[in-house]
């Protein structure tokens, strides 16, 4: 099951070719994009994605998204959407094809499946490695240039990482900078807690700031926890009482297994989190 909407108002057939073999985004991961989970009808944290998406494009040169338009597409999608309760809406924004004289961005929201072991790991957690990103935590003031912050296409780094995850036996990984402290999973927010207390990193050492992660501090918040924004090195994270991947799709995700250490048992934790998560939307 998929629907694809173009920013025009129009459905296509997801099966049918409708994107250009030169465009920007297929060379050279030119674009941006978002990823979102739709529950039940709604678009879950909708205007975050919106205005991340728009501040990604700004980093990029891209146009400014067309608000509205997208908001169009997004709800164009989930009216035509047949299949289960929850699914994945992505956005995409491409530079376009260079040829074309008006400049025109490849633009579209694409409804998804989400799939099974996606689904399982919400439960059952995962376990993660530790990889290098080979960056220091000053490096996105340095060099804007190197984009760091921005969700975009160029995605080639995170696959690989998951694969090296894969080789190794892990489900995932999160990322650490050359001075050892910790930034985010290739697709998450890492979310430590301690007692009553969640953590994140800030999203100013070059990653992306978290919708989900946001979310979760909502909920949690209402739900008695205190929540920081603070740098985390590697001991935080085997020391801490729990740790999480936080993302759209996967929602809140439990760690037991860090670079093949068992961590303490986070499921009673895991469940409150959870549930406190789910309390912002109803």
């Amino acid at each position: 099951m998929s629907v694809l909407a173009f920013l025009d108002g129009t459905l296509a057939d997801p099966d049918t070719a409708h994107i250009r073999i030169d465009d920007f985004g297929l060379l050279r991961g030119d674009g941006v994009f978002e990823t979102i989970l739709v529950a039940d009808g709604t678009a879950r944290e909708l205007r975050p994605h919106l205005d991340r998406m728009a501040r990604s494009a700004a980093m990029l040169d891209l146009p400014e998204p067309d608000d509205e338009a997208w908001q169009r597409a997004a709800h164009l999608v989930i009216e035509n959407w047949r299949g289960d309760a929850e699914f994945t809406l992505k956005f995409i924004y491409t530079r376009g094809v260079e040829s074309d004289p008006t400049g025109t961005p490849t633009a579209f929201a694409l409804g998804l499946e989400i799939p099974e072991h996606v689904v399982r790991a919400r439960t059952e957690g995962v376990s993660a490695i530790t990889l290098e990103r080979g960056i220091d935590p000053d490096l996105a003031d340095r060099a804007p240039w190197l984009l760091l912050g921005a969700k975009s296409l160029s995605y080639a780094v995170n696959m690989a990482a998951g694969r090296e995850a894969a080789r190794r036996g892990a489900g995932d990984v999160i990322f650490t900078a050359t001075d050892g402290s910790v930034l985010e999973g290739p697709t998450s927010s890492v979310i430590t807690a301690r007692g009553r207390t969640l953590y994140t990193p800030p999203a100013t050492i070059g990653i992306l700031p978290g919708t989900t992660q946001a979310a979760v501090f909502r909920g949690a918040e209402r739900a008695g926890w205190t929540t920081k924004i603070e740098s985390l090195r590697l001991d935080d994270l085997r020391s801490a009482d729990g740790v999480f991947f936080a993302s759209s799709v996967r929602k809140l995700t439990r760690v037991h297994t860090l670079d093949g250490k068992t961590l303490p048992d986070s499921t009673r934790i895991h469940r409150e989190l959870a549930d406190a998560y789910e309390a912002v939307y109803t």
